[in-house]
């Protein structure tokens, strides 16, 4: 007999013997977080809540540092903004964190009427890939906005 699960990684379940034997290679469910360093807490946060992000965690670990967590509207992943080890510099990076909006033009004008650093234009290369721009936060991580369909 044999179970699969309709969500997170496949599962299947066989019975042997009686016995339940379980073939799902980890018990890992979902994307809750992506980690992206920021060498000013305060500012990022500032950022992300222009944007409408909310700021759910915010507490202090390990001495002098802060574990920081924002969120977008919708969605259940968020974005820990973490101070970069010590003695290291943070280096904008493509994050590969993607950003849904169900108008990518109109998401454009208002992220450049708040004076966010956006591509000049929206990126349209026909179907099926959807509408899109990038943007860069203050450490200079690029983030990616999509227009979902």
């Amino acid at each position: 007999m044999s179970y699969r699960r309709g969500r997170g990684l496949s599962c299947a379940i066989t019975l042997q013997g009686g016995h339940a034997v379980s073939t799902t290679a980890t018990r890992i469910g979902s994307i809750s977080l992506v980690c992206i360093p920021t060498p000013d807490q305060d500012r990022a946060i500032a950022f992300y809540e222009s944007l409408g992000f909310e700021k759910r965690a915010d507490v202090p670990f390990g001495g002098d540092y802060r574990w920081v967590e924002v969120y977008p509207p919708s969605g259940t992943a968020g974005i820990a903004l973490a101070p970069p080890r010590p003695g290291s510099e943070v280096t904008p990076l493509e994050t590969g964190i993607t950003l849904t909006t169900d108008d990518a033009d109109a998401t454009h004008a208002q992220l450049r009427s708040l004076g966010v650093d956006v591509d000049a234009e929206v990126s349209r290369m026909g179907d099926p890939v959807p509408p899109m721009f990038w943007f860069r936060d203050p450490s200079g991580h690029s983030l990616m906005v999509v227009e979902q369909r």
